[in-house]
């Protein structure tokens, strides 16, 4: 999950998502308190706004849990094949929700204390109706979801680069240009790592693993085992080893799928 966080949690998508949410709140904010001084003529009129915009400010503070959750579990992950990526996706945004809707209640009920008080209006009364908010959250934490998804849909096609037609594979002092779905698979070997051509070539190029994998996986390179990337295109066949583990085929090429990859298994799958 803390991979998944470094890997999909961009802090611009955030940012773009205040600019986003922050006058739609406003406007919400607005409207229910007009709404609530026209259905509560008995309460004084600071109150509704008081509500609302305590609350406003307590949702817009609690914006990183969704944030951090849609990092975490990208809502296409509950599409995807299998039981895990869907059970993962479910209790990541379960208890998300739970924490916001928490925050949220705390932070406005902290905030009307304070506002109570310095009216010298009384206690704030909140009771007990942590489940009505909870409910009324589910729908914003489910908005707010889509809002950062999709933020970062939008930034992923804005960012993605043209589809180069090859790789350089440095062998030495030599430079192999290898279009991309000539390599097959590249595994680690010590200092270096060894790519698996389709025409049996294996050219060695002094790297990490980690940092070809930077390189190729938005190109459809799937690290399939921490020693293994794999190139979901040339996959012709995939078999169960048991235990969770997976082989995958690439032609005559064979690669270990471990269980700890679900994501790649799901993908190559695909």
């Amino acid at each position: 999950m803390w991979r998944a966080f470094r890997l999909r949690a961009n802090l611009r998508d955030l940012r773009t998502a205040w600019l986003v949410i922050v006058p739609i709140t406003a406007v919400v904010l607005v409207v229910n308190s007009l709404t609530n001084l026209s259905d509560l003529p008995q309460v004084d009129r600071w109150e509704p706004w008081t509500w609302e915009a305590t609350s406003a400010i307590s949702i817009l503070l609690s914006l990183w849990i969704p944030w951090l959750a849609t990092g975490a579990a990208p809502p296409d992950e509950a599409v995807g094949e299998g039981w895990r990526p869907k059970l993962r996706f479910a209790a990541v945004h379960l208890a998300a929700l739970v924490a916001f809707s928490a925050l949220h209640v705390a932070g406005f009920v902290l905030l009307r204390s304070l506002v109570y008080a310095a009216m010298d209006a009384g206690p704030y009364e909140f009771g007990d109706r942590f489940i009505y908010e909870l409910r009324k959250d589910f729908i914003s934490y489910g908005a707010f979801v889509a809002t950062f998804w999709l933020i970062g849909y939008l930034r992923r096609r804005r960012d993605e680069p043209v589809r180069p037609v090859s790789f350089d594979i440095r062998d030495g002092a030599r430079i192999i240009r290898t279009p991309l779905a000539e390599i097959v698979a590249v595994s680690s070997a010590g200092n270096y790592v060894e790519f698996w051509l389709a025409d049996g070539r294996r050219p060695l190029m002094r790297a990490t693993l980690a940092a070809v994998e930077v390189e190729l996986e938005r190109f459809g390179f799937v690290r399939a085992h921490r020693s293994w990337l794999v190139n979901a295109g040339a996959v012709t066949g995939l078999r169960p080893d048991g235990s969770g583990d997976w082989t995958v085929e690439l032609g005559s090429i064979e690669a270990p799928v471990s269980r700890r990859y679900p994501r790649a298994l799901d993908r190559l799958k695909g």
